[in-house]
């Protein structure tokens, strides 16, 4: 797609929603944090019905160790991976106490040491907490950026270079938001909206749907 599509479809989703929202309840930068973690493999609405206890009683990472593990688990549940998760949130709770004065950092290369933080949560951290225009691509992200040639890619580190090399700078900081939400609303998997979407006269996608 040239970048005066680009700039166009952009320009629509900015009028649409200026200022769009991660869906991921969180109250501090260590809540948001564990809360991308555990939505690994699982669905926003699902890990915010977890959470929504949980974070009443353990938004910080000594709350949280003084919580346990067991207790946890407890609240987790019923999310996939959950025993794993819960391994991954106390070991990064505990290093965040012993290494970084209980604050979560605000770098990649120190996010991406917390144990259950991949690239993907280190950048969503990144943007939404810290205002960096980091880009967190997910499967939403790989397969719109790929079926309207914004941000084509192999994998998800050529779409996230995709995206930082052909959005235009002012509309970097939303968006993956933008594109997160028009995946998962719009530009669905099996069965997209093609009629309801406002960049249908711009998108190249030879499948769209009537």
């Amino acid at each position: 797609m040239s970048y005066q599509k680009i700039s166009e479809v952009f320009s629509r989703f900015h009028e649409l929603e200026p200022e769009p929202k991660g869906e991921l309840n969180h109250t501090n930068a260590y809540t948001l944090t564990v809360a991308v973690a555990l939505s690994a493999q699982a669905t926003d609405v699902g890990v915010n019905k977890a959470t929504h206890k949980l974070f009443k009683i353990a938004d910080t990472p000594e709350k949280m160790l003084e919580l346990g593990h067991d207790s946890l688990i407890e609240h987790i549940k019923t999310i996939g991976l959950f025993r794993q998760k819960a391994k991954n949130v106390m070991k990064m709770s505990q290093i965040l106490v012993d290494e970084f004065n209980g604050e979560i950092p605000s770098s990649r290369a120190a996010l991406i040491t917390l144990p259950g933080v991949g690239r993907k949560t280190a950048n969503v951290v990144l943007n939404m907490w810290f205002g960096q225009p980091t880009q967190a691509v997910d499967t939403h992200i790989f397969r719109v950026g790929n079926r309207t040639g914004i941000a084509p890619g192999k994998d998800v580190n050529a779409v996230e270079s995709a995206i930082e090399d052909n959005i235009p700078a002012q509309y970097q900081q939303h968006a993956h938001h933008w594109l997160i939400l028009h995946g998962r609303y719009v530009c669905k998997a099996r069965k997209p909206v093609c009629p309801n979407c406002i960049i249908n006269d711009l998108c190249p996608f030879e499948e769209k749907t009537l």
